[in-house]
């Protein structure tokens, strides 16, 4: 049987900052020990939410959606998608980790680069906790993106994809919005890392914040920003978006670079998640007021 819980977004949400403040495995892994996140912003969606099939139509066919992939992997077990609630959480990027790379001209700051390989090891295993979790309470889960079928496919429309992002997990779950280098803007900035876990448990949620896609960013809201553009040492952002193949050209040669010069098998970039206005906020004066108050924006007031 289930365990009862009370409040399940409460206690999930424990469950995820009891794991960042108690595990051995959130540390950058570097001489000071230090960790690599201090704690995570939690968001739900309802497995039932049309922008799963959105998704689908959008992105492709090969998206999952969250029935399809709990169904997949818990054959015995089949639900509707209305028993299902998608977990999603943020993990902002500490501020001493930001300030080393904003100081970061082509290459990432080793602390950078410890927090894309190490960090992202500890939000690996916070994954699997939160499945493990839920799964021994008597709600059965599981994380897409550890599961044997994820993948990454090539994209006519966007060069590539995957069977499931986080990042637009998270933007089902209200945590933020996409900037112009296709970053999440939530209310701890743009400087992230993302995850999330399908479990049939029903977690109430909220409606989303926004309408927009692009409402916290300045570039798209305002007309005026563009600083990720200046920030980017190979010129893979312009006015027009991010271009992927020019970034991940980039990512590739910095598999050299880091070994190179911080003595461990690395990479990353992150150079346009920092230096900028969306590195730690929300930039657009009123979807950050509009947030702060519990209120929809005002594109959704009218």
């Amino acid at each position: 049987m289930p365990k009862k819980i009370a409040d399940p977004g409460a206690w999930i949400t424990k469950l995820i900052n009891d794991f960042l403040a108690s595990s051995p495995t959130n540390s950058m892994q570097n001489q000071a020990g230090d960790r690599a996140w201090d704690d995570a912003l939690v968001g739900f969606t309802a497995g039932s939410d049309p922008i799963w099939q959105q998704y689908k139509e959008y992105v492709g066919p090969f998206h999952w959606t969250p029935w399809e992939v709990f169904n997949q992997y818990h054959p015995g077990s089949p639900v509707t998608a209305e028993e299902l609630t998608v977990v999603s959480w943020v993990l902002p990027q500490r501020e001493a980790v930001r300030q080393a790379n904003r100081r970061a001209k082509k290459y990432p700051a080793e602390e950078w680069a410890r927090t894309r390989i190490y960090g992202e090891e500890c939000n690996e295993a916070l994954r699997a906790h939160v499945a493990k979790s839920l799964s021994q309470a008597g709600h059965d889960a599981v994380a897409p993106v550890l599961l044997p079928g994820w993948a990454r496919v090539e994209s006519q429309r966007f060069v590539y994809a995957s069977s499931w992002s986080e990042r637009h997990a998270a933007y089902a779950a209200g945590l933020g919005t996409f900037g112009l280098c296709d970053g999440l803007i939530t209310a701890r900035g743009k400087a992230i890392r993302a995850g999330s876990v399908v479990a049939r448990i029903k977690v109430p949620t909220k409606p989303r914040p926004y309408s927009d896609h692009h409402a916290y960013c300045l570039f798209y809201a305002e007309g005026t920003c563009g600083k990720c553009i200046d920030r980017c040492p190979v010129r893979a952002l312009s006015p027009a978006g991010h271009d992927k193949v020019k970034c991940r050209e980039h990512l590739l040669v910095s598999r050299k670079y880091v070994p190179e010069h911080y003595g461990f098998a690395g990479y990353g970039c992150g150079l346009c998640q920092v230096g900028v206005p969306c590195e730690s906020g929300i930039p657009v004066k009123k979807a950050r007021e509009a947030l702060e108050r519990g209120e929809l924006p005002p594109e959704r007031l009218h």
